[in-house]
C-alpha cells in the first residue's frame, strides 16, 4: 500500500532536485548568451503571473508546507528575499534538507488528519488526503511547471527530460 509519506516527501524532494538542475541549465544559458541573469529571474509568462523567483519560492513553500501539515509539524517560514540563482539554489537545498528530516511514521493517519488553511482570511479545514491530492500537489506542480515554462519561453533549451530531472 502506498502511504501519504510516499506520495509527498520523496516526490517533492525529487521534483525540487530536478528544478535545481533546470535552474543550473538556465544560469549557464544566460552566461553563454551574455544575458543578465536578472532577465530570467524576473521573467513571467503573463503580466499578472508571478516571476521565476516567486515560482520557485511558491514551489518550495508548498513542499515544506504540505509535508509539515501532513506530519503535524509547524510550517517553517522563509523570508522570500532571494534575488539570484545562487539564492534560489540555497532555498531549494534548504527545503530538500528539511524534507529529509521527515520519517514515514509521522504520516501515519495523515489522510484523515485535519489541515487548517487560511483562505480569503478565513480558516478552512480539509482532511489530509484531500489537501494533498486537491490542493498541495496540484499547486506544487503548477509552480514547478511555470518556472520551467518561463525559462523555456525565454529560450533556455530545456526538454521534458530536464523537467523530469534526467538530463
Amino acid at each position: 500500500m502506498i502511504s501519504m509519506y510516499d506520495v509527498s516527501v520523496p516526490v517533492f524532494s525529487e521534483r525540487l532536485r530536478a528544478l535545481a538542475l533546470v535552474l543550473t541549465k538556465a544560469e549557464a544559458n544566460a552566461a553563454e548568451r551574455k544575458i543578465d541573469s536578472q532577465v530570467f529571474l524576473v521573467a513571467r509568462l503573463a503580466p499578472d503571473m508571478l516571476n521565476l523567483i516567486q515560482q520557485v519560492q511558491m514551489a518550495t513553500d508548498f513542499a515544506k508546507g504540505a509535508s509539515s501539515r501532513l506530519a503535524g509539524r509547524e510550517v517553517p517560514r522563509y523570508e522570500d528575499n532571494e534575488t539570484s540563482f545562487a539564492e534560489l539554489h540555497a532555498r531549494i537545498a534548504k527545503t530538500r534538507d528539511y524534507l529529509a528530516t521527515f520519517k514515514p511514521a509521522e504520516f501515519e493517519g495523515a489522510e484523515e488528519r485535519t489541515v487548517t488553511l487560511k483562505v480569503g482570511g478565513k480558516d478552512v479545514e480539509i482532511k489530509g488526503q484531500k489537501y494533498l491530492l486537491d490542493v498541495a500537489t496540484p499547486n506544487f506542480y503548477f509552480h514547478i511547471t511555470t518556472a520551467y515554462d518561463i525559462l523555456r519561453h525565454n529560450g533556455v533549451p530545456l526538454s521534458k527530460g530536464n523537467f523530469l530531472g534526467r538530463e
